[in-house]
């Protein structure tokens, strides 16, 4: 397999950490973006892979700074082969008229903004390339509500018609677009969503066998290394234990 340039948004946890082990461990050089860069430090060199790693510590939400590390990316990491749009998270998980409206902006900023500023700086290089491949990591929320979801589920949704809608702008370049949309994951994505409340957050996941983030890093690894003229547009993941519920009806 021909080794590639891999850039991967939110690398030091969960998801973002686990897809970043599964292409070190395939011998591909890694752009390894995060808030918590001294986690970055610890991946690569517990993989001896400083030669073949870029990390760069920045907000996702802080587009002139993501503007100028791509424009600086030095000669050996300037072309991006696979771009990963991993950074992403819940906040609280109450009803609309009692959550906080920071909350909303942080998850509107991070999953939209964040997967909207990497891709605009990183497609003219693909274009221009005619070669590329970017994945977008959405969530089942995006197409299955559930109480409390209100935000989070809508930002999500974003992210799954914002990959389709690119599909249709890139026809003809030959430029890939996929969707990877999770179901019950247990990263560390409800310990943020509750606050650092691992009890709480530890409950969601009692006496299941939730997905976890190598499931993902195979899935995109997988979808990523299929023939080059085949493109995956999306992928609805779920645990075997997990599936739709009835309709919520209430009853006076």
């Amino acid at each position: 397999m021909v080794k590639k340039n891999v850039l991967v948004t939110g690398a030091s946890s969960g998801f973002g950490e686990a897809i970043a082990r599964k292409f070190l461990s395939e011998g591909h050089r890694l752009i390894l973006v995060a808030r918590r860069k001294e986690r970055l430090i610890s991946l690569v060199d517990e993989f001896d892979a400083s030669d073949r790693c870029l990390i760069i510590g920045l907000d996702v939400r802080d587009r002139k700074k993501i503007d100028q590390e791509i424009t600086g990316l030095p000669v050996g990491f300037k072309r991006v082969d696979i771009l990963v749009n991993n950074a992403g998270l819940a906040l609280g998980l109450g009803p609309a008229e009692t959550s906080d409206p920071e909350d909303w902006e942080m998850m509107i900023d991070t999953n939209i903004k964040g997967m909207l500023y990497f891709s605009r700086s990183i497609l003219p290089g693909m274009v221009e390339r005619r070669s590329g491949h970017i994945v977008n990591i959405g969530s089942i929320a995006a197409t299955w509500p559930y109480p409390g979801g209100n935000v989070y589920g809508g930002t999500k949704a974003f992210v799954q018609q914002f990959s389709r809608n690119l599909r249709c702008d890139l026809v003809g370049r030959n430029i890939r677009v996929s969707l990877v949309e999770p179901g019950m994951s247990e990263t560390e994505f409800s310990i943020v969503r509750f606050k650092g409340d691992r009890e709480k957050a530890k409950s969601v996941y009692e006496k299941m066998k939730p997905i976890v983030g190598e499931d993902i890093a195979e899935t995109v690894f997988w979808l990523t290394s299929m023939p080059e003229h085949i493109n995956v547009n999306q992928i609805e993941i779920m645990p075997v234990a997990q599936a739709w519920s009835p309709f919520s009806v209430h009853r006076e």
